[in-house]
């Protein structure tokens, strides 16, 4: 049995159905095992969801009352935040197996799930970004990254595939390139 390397993201009382669905795509675009929630507000909203893939019947949306209860055996929690004290996103090794926690649109996590977490690590910008699109830039950081975690080469490799011959045409046809 190899090294089973996966991500799980925790979303701390997310406020935006909208955002949520781009959370579910982008766990479907980057292989995350399961996306966890906490709070009310999603639920309260959540018929409209912009699940536009269906990812949740492919990957676990499920709603919890506090993110620590759900940390798999083996995975290490990683607050993202903009606080002092933070790591750069850039700098960052990531673990192997890792629960991502995301603070809410208008807010941000909790000091004591940021003590909890092992690492916190932000993304250097000049302003804020949306939940969406933090959760996509930390998943792409990931698999860029997959020469560089903790355990080395290979992560992901085996999720990302070439385009077919009839893509690969299209997209030079789009270029130019033929």
């Amino acid at each position: 049995m190899g090294n089973k390397r996966y991500a799980c993201i925790g979303l701390y009382n997310p406020k935006s159905p909208e955002n949520v669905g781009s959370v579910m795509r982008a766990a479907g675009c980057y292989g995350v095992a399961s996306v966890f929630y906490t709070g009310k507000r999603y639920e309260r909203a959540r018929d409209f969801v912009t699940d536009t893939k269906k990812i949740h019947q492919d990957i676990p949306l499920i709603g919890i009352e506090d993110l620590k209860q759900i940390l798999p055996l083996g995975c290490t929690p990683v607050a993202v935040e903009l606080v002092e004290g933070a790591r750069a996103l850039p700098e960052y090794t990531h673990p192997d197996r890792a629960l991502y926690i995301f603070g809410p649109e208008d807010g941000s996590l909790d000091q004591e799930i940021r003590d909890w977490c092992e690492d916190v690590v932000y993304i250097p910008t000049e302003g804020c970004m949306n939940l969406a699109a933090t959760v996509n830039v930390v998943l792409y950081d990931r698999m860029a990254k997959g020469n560089n975690t903790r355990s080395g080469a290979q992560f992901g490799r085996d999720k990302v595939t070439e385009p077919t011959p009839a893509a690969r045409a299209a997209i030079d046809a789009d270029s130019g390139n033929s």
